[in-house]
């Protein structure tokens, strides 16, 4: 979650505790600000309001993202097309939240809804969308991917088309499951749009093997892998990396509340009140989110040495069974259709 859906010290926390931790930390396509630097690198999100990286009439702005860049610790730049909780669905910052901090950020009006369009108007299609992308990658040097939650796969297989003459193409992609979550999305679509992370996932990366160019990207998995066992079995699918958000929320002080969009979060993780945020702690918080990061790779690791394997990249998806609620139980590259190999 971005600053302005976050408060500055729950920005501040997580920053610290990636940064302890040794791990990334994920912008939000709310844009960079001052509470970002504390140490922990970031991989800068651009969605489809373009901030940090706009002009006036909220275009896209190269000018503006070449400075942007060149003032913070960057380490990739993803372009969000959609995400798991709201896939076809702009975003929307209440005009309550829109402090005068945050409108100098985004370069909007003080007070007034801070709506995020539903698409990009920097590219309108697959093939501009690539063009885009190295546009990027040649104005900063830096990794340049997609994010997006997954429904139907032609567009999968248009980038995987359009990448195959080796000219053009996107570092990485990260895939959001449908159960990812955020306080800004509508329920209906939180509980009904886009495939769950595993299906997502399964699919697109069969694409991209199919295609013989897997080797050549980094895969990204979202949506509720938090857990051990279920980022080890995404790795086994064929993730590279794990975001982590909920987690990472929970151990700043989240409980779950649930009035993320009111301005009255009661922990100050998710509101501008400066009374309710002065209960935060960056300086305690990120500690505990540093723990977290730090155990979880550690159980990832256990979990990877009961398989046979001293790293969970290494761990096979035929390590897996999946498990019917009763008595049954498929092998994992069956229930995936992953070949042998």
């Amino acid at each position: 979650m971005s600053f302005g859906s976050l408060s500055a010290p729950a920005v501040k926390a997580i920053n610290s505790g990636v940064a302890l931790a040794g791990a990334l930390q994920n912008s939000g396509e709310g844009g960079i600000t001052s509470h970002h630097l504390q140490g922990g690198p970031l991989i800068w999100q651009l969605g489809t309001g373009y901030f940090g990286a706009r002009d006036a009439d909220g275009r896209f702005s190269m000018e503006r993202f070449q400075e942007t860049v060149a003032a913070h610790d960057v380490r990739a730049i993803e372009i969000k097309l959609s995400q798991g909780a709201k896939p076809g669905k702009g975003g929307l910052l209440p005009g309550a939240k829109v402090s005068a901090e945050i409108a100098a950020i985004r370069g909007i009006p003080q007070g007034i809804d801070c709506v995020s369009p539903a698409s990009h108007t920097a590219l309108r299609n697959t093939d501009e969308m690539l063009d885009f992308v190295e546009r990027l990658a040649e104005a900063t040097g830096l990794p340049v991917g997609i994010k997006s939650a997954v429904g139907e796969l032609d567009f999968w297989r248009e980038v995987a088309r359009l990448m195959l003459p080796g000219t053009r193409g996107v570092d990485f992609i990260t895939i959001d499951g449908g159960e990812g979550g955020t306080g800004a999305a509508p329920l209906v679509f939180s509980d009904h749009v886009a495939l769950p992370f595993l299906l997502a996932f399964s699919r697109v990366y069969r694409i991209f093997v199919e295609t013989d160019l897997h080797e050549k990207i980094v895969f990204i998995g979202s949506g509720r892998l938090g857990f051990p066992d279920r980022g080890l079995l995404a790795m086994a699918l064929g993730c590279d990396l794990l975001n982590v958000a909920r987690e990472a929320m929970l151990a700043i002080g989240c409980i779950q509340a649930q009035r993320c969009h009111t301005g009255h979060c009661p922990t100050g993780v998710a509101t501008q009140n400066s009374w309710l945020v002065r209960g935060l702690h960056p300086e305690t918080k990120a500690p505990r989110l540093a723990a977290y990061l730090k155990t979880l790779r550690k159980e990832l690791l256990e979990l990877a040495h009961a398989c046979g394997r001293h790293h969970p990249a290494l761990v096979r998806l035929d390590r897996f069974e999946i498990l019917d609620g009763q008595l049954g139980g498929r092998s994992a590259t069956e229930v995936f259709h992953y070949e042998p190999g």
